[in-house]
C-alpha cells in the first residue's frame, strides 16, 4: 500500500470536520465518518470546482476511502490524536471529538456544506452511506468499472486496490469548474 502524506492543514480540517458533523449527527462510527469526509469532498467540487479537503480517495470494497485516514482510525489515532479518539461499542468502532470544533479552516461556505451534509446524510447508515457512494456512474463506480474490478469487488473476492479515483471527473461536464479544479490542484 502506497501512502499519501496528509498536510498540517488537511489534517487540522478533516479533524476538525469531524468534531463539527458528531456535533451536528451524534455519534459517528468509523465508516460513516470516512464516508461523510468523501461526501464533503464530492460535493464540494461538484458545487465549486474546489476541493473540501483535497485527499485522494482509493477504490475499495467499502470505498470510496483515503487510505492515510482509514489507517489513523482504524488503529492507535496518531495523525488525529489532537481531534479524535477511538472507542468501541458494541463491536462498532465510533469516532469521538476530544476538543471543541476550531473554524480557523473553514470558510462560510465551508460551514453551509458542512450543515448541508450533516442534514442530508446524518441520518444515514453507514451501509446507506456506502450505497450512496457506490450509485452507478459515480466516481467510485466508474473507476471500478473502468478497471474491471468492479465484479472482484461487488463478489468480494478483492477488498481493495491501489486505484486512485479521479475526482475531475464529477465536471467533466462544466468546463469553468475543470479549470478552477485544475488551478488549485496545480496550486496545491
Amino acid at each position: 500500500m502506497s501512502y499519501i502524506k496528509l498536510s498540517d492543514n488537511q489534517i487540522d480540517k478533516v479533524g476538525n470536520a469531524i468534531i463539527y458533523l458528531s456535533g451536528k449527527i451524534g455519534e459517528l462510527s468509523k465508516t460513516k465518518a470516512l464516508k461523510l469526509i468523501y461526501i464533503l469532498d464530492e460535493l464540494s467540487i461538484k458545487k465549486s470546482g474546489i476541493p473540501f479537503f483535497n485527499l485522494k480517495y482509493k477504490v475499495w470494497k467499502f470505498g470510496p476511502v483515503s487510505e492515510e485516514i482509514f489507517v489513523d482510525l482504524s488503529s492507535e489515532i496518531s495523525l488525529f490524536k489532537n481531534y479524535l479518539e477511538r472507542t468501541s461499542i458494541g463491536g462498532v468502532t465510533v469516532i469521538k471529538p476530544i476538543v471543541a470544533f476550531n473554524d480557523d479552516e473553514f470558510s462560510d461556505n465551508d460551514i453551509d456544506l458542512l450543515d448541508f451534509v450533516a442534514e442530508k446524510f446524518g441520518d444515514k447508515s453507514a451501509k446507506d452511506l456506502i450505497y450512496y457512494t457506490h450509485r452507478k456512474n459515480s466516481p467510485w463506480y466508474n473507476t471500478a468499472k473502468d478497471n474491471s474490478v468492479l465484479d472482484l469487488l461487488e463478489q468480494e473476492l478483492i477488498n481493495n486496490t491501489e486505484l486512485l479515483i479521479d475526482m475531475g471527473s464529477l465536471i467533466n461536464h462544466d468546463e469553468r469548474k475543470k479549470v478552477v479544479y485544475m488551478d488549485f490542484l496545480e496550486a496545491n
